[in-house]
């Protein structure tokens, strides 16, 4: 009676923590929006550093994401949700796609997607968890995904 008891409770034990973990890979999702109205997991994005900034830019004929490649090293920093600053500063409509595999379609891939025009910023938050649980490594990549030709960079995140 007691090894049965004891398995049962176990086994409730390994359910209740596979299912936080299903939680933790939902923690909030990606969110954008302005500096002044948008929140990520409760927190205003006012409140919040901003960990990257990045922009399009058109330099000759060529139209990219600039800087090509941004490193966030979360060893040195706090467990606050990650707040990216995108800005077009092209000429025309541009789009932002952040994502870690670009070939998946499960709601557990993390995807911001945003179409800016000229002269446009909006912010994108994403809770820290959601970050590492989502991701398959330790690349994100990002791009422009109206337009395939232009080129997009990397964001590499130290652990």
């Amino acid at each position: 009676m007691g090894k049965t008891m004891l398995s049962v409770l176990f086994g409730l034990g390994m359910v209740v923590a596979g299912a936080s973990a299903a939680f933790a890979l939902q923690a909030g999702g990606v969110e954008v929006g302005d500096l002044e109205t948008g929140s990520v997991v409760g927190q205003p994005f006012k409140e919040l550093e901003v960990d990257a900034e990045l922009y399009a830019v058109e330099i000759g004929n060529m139209k990219t994401w600039y800087p090509p490649v941004t490193v966030i090293d979360f060893k040195v920093r706090p467990g606050r949700p990650f707040l990216i600053k995108v800005t077009n500063n092209s000429s025309g409509e541009h789009g932002f796609l952040l994502t870690a595999d670009e070939n998946q379609a499960a709601p557990t891939v993390l995807r911001a997607q945003v179409v800016l025009k000229p002269g446009e910023s909006k912010y994108i938050g994403i809770p820290t968890s959601d970050l590492f649980y989502a991701t398959t490594g330790n690349t994100l990549k990002y791009k422009c995904h109206l337009h395939p030709a232009h080129v997009g960079g990397k964001l590499v995140m130290l652990k």
